[in-house]
């Protein structure tokens, strides 16, 4: 014999344990007659008897004392393996905690936050809502490992925090179909008198939008604002007024919603933020956060 049969193997350990053929062919769901014959094969490759008839059983002989420590040994060798397997796969992931502030698109939020499931040490990503000033106390309490805002670290709370900048783009103003048929004009003078709807004081871009139309004397008919960046897109897809959305994701805004282009206003910029309790970024879902929002969601900075 030049290679060991692992399965003659295993036929002989179980006869060995379970004392009978009959016994182990049940704990094999093979038949005795299988059991038996692949065990003689295995004698007979061996060139020597592992069993003898003892009354109505089965006995080991010297040579099948000896294989059976051996066989426990490569079997318990094969559990180990089993099992590391098995931890492998059931391994824990390890927790990351995001704050996504409610002025962030939701969407936006997504498209930053998904390269951080494809890092080498999986994570679950444990993703909470709210306000920003909430989500900065449970940050200084290391309770978020970061925290995704329109802007950057206030500089007047009392607590230890990093802003490192994302990336940035200009505003779009989308309008249910309906809406964009009854408008006149050219963009941006369609605005005037035109139902709009704002985003909330919460949100960092509201004072340069309203800066931008006081400019171009702009007078739009505010009928709704909105601090959470989901609710505002639900109203202009019900076809309430007229709302902005970072030009980053036009186009998904446009195919989620069913609402169309009005106009972009590339003067005005939204910055998406992580705020971390690190000066410098080490957390490798962090990192993986960072590097994809420039190359993939904002595009490399000039």
């Amino acid at each position: 014999m030049t290679t060991l049969n692992f399965k003659h193997l295993r036929y002989f350990w179980m006869v060995a344990k379970t004392g009978s053929i009959a016994r182990a062919g049940e704990q094999l769901h093979l038949t005795p007659q299988s059991i038996s014959g692949q065990l003689g094969e295995f004698e007979d490759s061996l060139g020597t008897k592992l069993f003898r008839r003892a009354g109505r059983g089965l006995e080991l002989t010297e040579a099948g004392r000896r294989i059976l420590g051996h066989a426990e040994e490569i079997f318990a060798i094969g559990d180990e393996l089993l099992d590391a397997v098995h931890e492998q796969k059931t391994k824990k992931t390890l927790p990351f905690n995001i704050g996504i502030a409610d002025s962030v698109s939701k969407s936006v939020a997504c498209r930053l936050l998904e390269p951080a499931l494809h890092v080498e040490e999986p994570v679950r990503l444990i993703c909470r809502e709210g306000r920003l000033s909430s989500l900065l106390a449970d940050l200084a309490v290391h309770r978020l490992d970061m925290l995704i805002a329109d802007r950057a670290m206030p500089t007047k709370l009392n607590v230890r925090g990093y802003s490192h900048l994302l990336g940035e783009c200009g505003l779009t103003v989308f309008a249910a179909p309906a809406l964009a048929a009854r408008l006149s004009g050219e963009f941006p003078a369609l605005l005037n008198n035109a139902p709009f709807l704002l985003p909330g004081e919460d949100v960092a871009v509201r004072p340069r939008l309203l800066q931008w139309l006081d400019k171009h004397n702009l007078r739009p008919l505010i009928v709704g604002e909105f601090d959470d960046s989901a609710l505002i897109k639900a109203f202009g897809q019900a076809g309430a007024g007229l709302f902005v959305a970072p030009t980053a994701i036009a186009e998904q805004v446009c195919r989620q919603y069913n609402v169309v282009e009005v106009g972009r206003i590339d003067a005005v910029v939204e910055q998406l933020y992580a705020i971390t309790t690190e000066r410098r970024l080490t957390h490798p879902a962090i990192v993986a956060v960072s590097e994809a929002a420039k190359r993939q969601v904002f595009g490399k900075p000039a």
